[in-house]
């Protein structure tokens, strides 16, 4: 038996082929391994390694994806990549083309901060009807933030330009590390304690959420919400959001905007608003390009690539219902010509010539079929009255009186059947199969004559 060749492919259509496999297959997948081989592009994209103990794979995030980094990535760095795989077809070298990039440590702090945040929302701690309203006019402003950072200088700065008549005065704690998060609540307490101010700034500058992490323990969230003093949270970037923000009066995007906003001034509400307006936009684009990286991936998607990936299967179905389709006529065809072939017989029988035909050889038989039933009835009609013969013949009184009987009557010709309808000289007549013999009788006994 002679193999059938296997096809040969080039190179491009092997490719080709595997990607086509490859990228719908692992659309969306999370990765976790160390980071090496890093490479940053002038470009601004990112081109590393994931490896773990025994393999690795390529990686490379695009620099629009890389613009939502908390921290550039380095050597030796344990990360969560998600993404999907690519085929990189000159090469013949798959990859992930990553779209987020988590560092392992911090994924540990954002599930112990949804936990602790999840708590926190369900004692009613974040319920806005409890939050109390920034005064229009303080005269005393209290600051909880590092005495060192560029935190209270912007707030002083935008406070002396925007607003007189007040009096700023700071707590200076730790905002980060090993007991920051103490300092920070001892703070609150006792601006409360001594009513030192009359509205309260909180804050500190941004950072990675290890840094940040102090505004996210549950003893400062308990000071500010046993506050008696309005207080601004004010931690972080406009895109930082800790414990402190969601437990405070109100949350200002940056400390800078904690100091126009307890100014009160229209200016610095409006510059607020155009903040607000700006980051929204920036969102905003950011979802649309998200959204059109996405309609490009759907638009090279195999199934969108060619008509016949999506109508292969209407196609096939309809071949299928058109041979079902077929086979049923053809199977009618064949019973309608077997019944048209029954009837045909049927109505050749009916023809007028068939029927006088078998009526004639019918016909023809009648005198043999007759004579054969005249026959039959002569003869049965023979035996029956032979046997009647027979019959009267056994049961005749002559041939009984042959065999010695003979017929006793009285003088009207009736038969004398008992002794007892004769008596002493009553006449009879005894018949006998060749003549009679008048008697009169003599005596009557009446018993069994043969005992």
């Amino acid at each position: 038996m002679t193999e059938t060749p296997a096809k040969v492919f080039s190179v491009s259509e092997l490719n080709s082929a595997i990607k086509s496999v490859l990228e719908p297959t692992f659309r969306f997948l999370s990765l976790r391994g160390e980071i090496s081989n890093f490479k940053l592009q002038s470009s601004g994209h990112l081109y590393f390694s994931l490896k773990d103990e025994q393999s690795q794979i390529s990686a490379v995030l695009f620099k629009m994806n890389a613009a939502q980094l908390s921290r550039m990535p380095k050597e030796g760095d344990q990360v969560i990549a998600k993404g999907s795989l690519s085929l990189y077809s000159p090469r013949g070298q798959y990859q992930i083309v990553i779209q987020e990039l988590q560092f392992l440590g911090q994924g540990e702090l954002l599930l112990k901060l949804h936990q602790l945040k999840e708590i926190l929302h369900q004692k009613g701690w974040f319920d806005p009807g409890r939050k109390k309203a920034l005064p229009k006019f303080p005269k005393k402003i209290g600051v909880v933030t590092s005495p060192t950072g560029a935190v209270i200088q912007d707030i002083i700065h935008i406070l002396t330009r925007r607003f007189s008549g007040f009096q700023v005065i700071l707590n200076p704690v730790k905002v980060q590390g090993v007991g920051a998060a103490q300092e920070i609540a001892q703070a609150i307490h006792d601006f409360n304690r001594y009513e030192l101010a009359d509205v309260l700034i909180v804050g500190r500058g941004g950072g990675s959420i290890e840094d940040l992490w102090a505004f996210n323990e549950e003893i400062v969230a308990k000071a500010i919400y046993e506050s008696k003093i309005p207080i601004i949270s004010a931690v972080g970037h406009e895109t930082d959001f800790t414990i402190a923000d969601f437990v405070a009066d109100v949350r200002a995007p940056t400390p800078s905007a904690a100091a126009e906003m307890v100014t009160a001034e229209k200016a610095n509400l409006l510059k607020f608003l155009k903040n607000s307006e700006t980051f929204l936009s920036s969102r905003i684009s950011a979802q649309i390009r998200q959204g059109r990286l996405h309609l490009d991936a759907i638009r090279k998607h195999p199934l969108l690539s060619s008509p016949f990936m999506l109508l292969s299967f209407p196609i096939q179905k309809t071949d299928s219902l058109r041979n079902a389709l077929d086979e049923s006529i053809l199977r009618a065809i064949r019973e309608g010509r077997k019944k048209l072939q029954s009837y045909r017989e049927r109505l050749e029988l009916l023809r007028p010539s068939n029927q006088i035909g078998m009526l004639r050889k019918e016909l023809k038989s009648y005198p043999e079929r007759f004579k054969l039933a005249i026959t039959t009835t002569v003869q049965t009609k023979k035996e029956k009255f032979h046997h009647l013969s027979e019959h009267l013949r056994s049961v005749n009184p002559k041939n009984l009186l042959n065999k010695g009987y003979a017929l006793l009557q009285k003088n009207d010709g009736s038969l004398i059947l008992s002794a007892k309808e004769v008596e002493p000289t009553t006449h009879l007549t005894a018949l006998l199969h060749d003549g009679k013999i008048e008697a009169t009788i003599n005596q009557v006994i009446l018993h069994d004559p043969l005992l």
